[in-house]
């Protein structure tokens, strides 16, 4: 390839490279400009007499013949000045191996969904008889909008040098697909920078062994997909029909893609174009036009050193040294690309409030405490003394008060200033307050007098019964009976998320025969149970035979802590009861021995003993059961 390809290069007069987004061996991938059709396109570029040039063509001219709203086209292919290139419609968002490593798994729904959607187009590109060739992560792009597009359809796999492919690896890459996005391990045909799904004896693990909370529908479906048995390979059309079953209504899920979305910095900012205007200074005096004499003066004192010019022709204190109050539109960009080059004034100090005294000053020697100010009545025959009943009054005569009005409107009381009585207002809210101490005490009243005649007819101030005189209820004489131990018809153990869905159960019947001696144990976990663990719990179920009340549960364990929760229930529980929306009758978490109370007789026919936490062992985490018995 000649290496004078760099950013700025054009090919074939149309296409202007703008970024190099990834190169490989002698191939590389560009973020290119379409001069013609203004708009971006990638563009895969290798030398022209490389082995793979004429496989490249050839996938191009197939991978063209394909219509579909996932896959992203092909819009041109040629040979030109020493290089062979294909160009690809450009789409903008985050690649499934980005999110996968940013983000962590997908919901089990959205996986379904998003495989789905590439199933979708695998149907429409098998059916033409063109399969991509090679699936992977990185060949999967959900854009801006959420939707899925799927990058380099047969034109990725002649790049690598891969054969043409085939509708049954496409399909065994989907089952890695949605092995990837449901635990962020690869485990399909093509090759890719996921980590890998761990195996067992050359066979990969199912996924729900890989995570835990994985639907068992998805997990027989990668199972299926990816160890076939003899003649049972599923077409891409079936594997879309399954994941579009388990989905169900669609709604929704591709706008919630868009929060998983990373952004790459990909996205080129055209501004508008700036309209001309003009910049003042904003010292200049803009009152008074300049004074001719003062520039004259000012043209004879010395000059200033000039500062330092910036390339561009700014100086540091602020716009171009050429600007004379006017900004032109080819200065404008570079006096606006650095808004740090002209910094603003100081706002002016705050002044400081005057001092103020901590006591108001005493009066006059003789002037009375507050001296009554009584608007006066206007003497304008428009005007009138709004409280004034006296009609004589509102045409300039006297105030209500009787006293002459003075010069600034307020009534002369006849009195010489400094002396006279102290007038005070009304204060306020006087009224409401003594309202307020009438109520009150009417309210002690009727309290004291309901108290006296409840304790006159021989009971508490609340008139209730004493309680020595209360006569024991049905259910008192119940609940005060001694708890007997209850018979056991049969137990049960309770797996939903294992294998096989069993845990040792042919040493249930241990845990109520009587001997402390002997026990049965879960199975030895490397880890503990939890959100984070392989499981939520395991469990027994306690057949009573039929409904009973039960008021307490004797466990007799072996280690400690162990986290129990307690179920009570008519029907027996086919999966994990707290995801079931159940709620437990009792929690203890300790051990050897727990006497379980419960808060009152709860009536039920299956006692569940559901294990949520374990107690560790020498080689992991395992729960031990002696004995249960249950009492009621």
């Amino acid at each position: 390839m000649p290496a004078s390809i760099r950013p700025g290069d054009v090919l074939a007069d149309r296409y202007r490279l703008v970024d190099l987004l990834s190169e490989s061996g002698d191939g590389r991938f560009w973020r290119a400009h379409d001069r013609v059709l203004e708009r971006h396109v990638a563009l895969h570029v290798i030398s022209a007499d490389d082995p793979r040039a004429e496989g490249l063509l050839a996938a191009a001219r197939r991978s063209a013949t394909v219509l579909d709203p996932h896959i992203l086209r092909v819009l041109d292919a040629e040979r030109s000045a020493g290089l062979c290139y294909v160009v690809n419609e450009w789409g903008s968002g985050t690649s499934l191996d980005i999110m996968l490593a940013t983000g962590g798994p997908l919901a089990p729904r959205r996986a379904a969904w998003l495989v789905g959607e590439v199933a979708a187009a695998c149907s429409v590109a098998h059916a033409a008889g063109v399969p991509h060739g090679r699936l992977n992560p990185e060949n999967l792009l959900v854009d801006t909008s959420g939707a899925v597009r799927v990058i380099g359809w047969s034109v990725d796999a002649a790049l690598h040098g891969c054969s043409e492919g085939s509708a049954e690896g496409d399909v065994v890459d989907l089952a890695g697909l949605l092995y990837a996005a449901l635990t962020g391990r690869w485990a399909g045909r093509s090759g890719s920078a996921v980590p890998p799904a761990p195996t067992d004896h050359d066979r990969v693990l199912r996924p729900r062994q890989v995570r835990a909370g994985i639907p068992r529908e998805l997990d027989t479906l990668c199972d299926e997909v990816l160890h076939p048995r003899p003649g049972g390979d599923v077409p891409a059309s079936r594997l879309r029909e399954a994941l579009e079953e388990f989905v169900g209504d669609p709604v929704g899920i591709q706008e919630s893609m868009v929060s998983r979305l990373v952004s790459r910095g990909h996205e080129t900012v055209v501004l508008p174009q700036v309209p001309e205007f003009a910049v003042r200074d904003p010292h200049a005096d803009t009152t008074a036009p300049p004074s001719p004499v003062a520039a004259s003066t000012a043209s004879d004192e010395a000059p200033d050193p000039a500062p330092d010019r910036a390339p561009d022709g700014r100086t540091d204190d602020g716009p171009p040294a050429e600007a004379t109050g006017e900004v032109t539109q080819a200065e404008l960009p570079g006096f606006l690309a650095d808004p740090e080059a002209r910094p603003a004034s100081p706002p002016p100090p705050f002044e400081e409030p005057p001092a103020r005294p901590l006591f108001a000053p005493d009066p006059p020697e003789g002037a009375p405490v507050r001296r009554s100010r009584v608007p006066a009545p206007s003497t304008g025959s428009a005007s009138y003394w709004p409280w004034d009943t006296d009609a004589g009054h509102h045409t300039g005569h006297p105030g209500h008060s009787g006293y002459p009005t003075g010069a600034h409107g307020l009534v002369d009381t006849g009195w010489p200033t400094g002396t006279g009585p102290v007038v005070e207002d009304e204060v306020p809210g006087r009224n409401t307050f003594r309202l307020a101490a009438v109520l009150l005490a009417a309210m002690v009243v009727l309290v004291a007098v309901v108290v006296a005649f409840n304790l006159g007819r021989g009971r508490t101030p609340l008139g209730t019964v004493p309680e020595e005189r209360r006569s024991a209820s049905p259910t008192d004489r119940a609940s005060a009976a001694p708890a007997r131990p209850l018979d056991v018809a049969g137990v049960a153990d309770l797996d939903p998320q294992g294998e096989d869905g069993e845990e040792n159960p042919e040493s249930l019947p241990l845990v109520v025969d009587g001997d402390d001696a002997t026990t049965w144990r879960t199975a030895t976990y490397l880890q503990d149970f939890g959100p984070a663990g392989l499981k939520t719990g395991v469990g027994l179920v306690l057949d009573l035979g039929n409904s009973q009340e039960v008021r307490a549960v004797d466990l007799q364990l072996v280690g400690a802590p162990t986290e129990v929760s307690l179920f009570l229930t008519e029907q027996a529980p086919v999966g994990d009861p707290v995801a079931g929306g159940l709620e437990p009758v009792a929690q203890v978490a300790g051990g050897p021995e727990e006497t379980v109370e419960l808060d009152g007789p709860t009536q039920g026919r299956y006692v569940t003993v559901w294990f949520t936490g374990l107690p560790q062992v020498p080689d992991g985490w395992r729960a031990e059961v002696a004995e249960i018995t249950v009492r009621g």
